[in-house]
């Protein structure tokens, strides 16, 4: 009936999702995560166990700028873009491109 209506219900596959807060971060911890796709739109929905932390704690993190240029050439995004991302993915390469990616609507996530 889902698909009658054109949506489109997946599951994916996460370790951990994160919304950065002004004043905090929110981690979901081994999440449950859906993707509703309807009318060309995307809403995920995601369940699991919540961590909260304030962004103070947040380790101060440094990223070279090899890291930086890498990641801003492979998501199309500017050196600032790539470095932001690169600390909110604590320097995860991969994951900081994915994140980009998903940011600009070119898929990966």
């Amino acid at each position: 009936m889902m698909r009658r209506l054109g949506m489109k219900v997946s599951r994916l596959e996460c370790e951990r999702v994160i919304f950065v807060l002004q004043d905090k971060e929110v981690v979901i911890e081994e999440p449950t995560v859906m993707l509703i796709e309807v009318q060309g739109e995307r809403v995920y929905q995601v369940m699991g166990r919540e961590v909260e932390r304030p962004r103070e704690e947040l380790v101060s993190l440094e990223v070279s700028e090899e890291d930086v240029k890498l990641v801003a050439e492979q998501a199309g995004v500017t050196l600032e873009e790539a470095r932001r991302a690169l600390e909110e993915t604590g320097g995860d390469l991969a994951q900081a491109i994915i994140l980009l990616q998903a940011r600009k609507g070119g898929g990966g996530a």
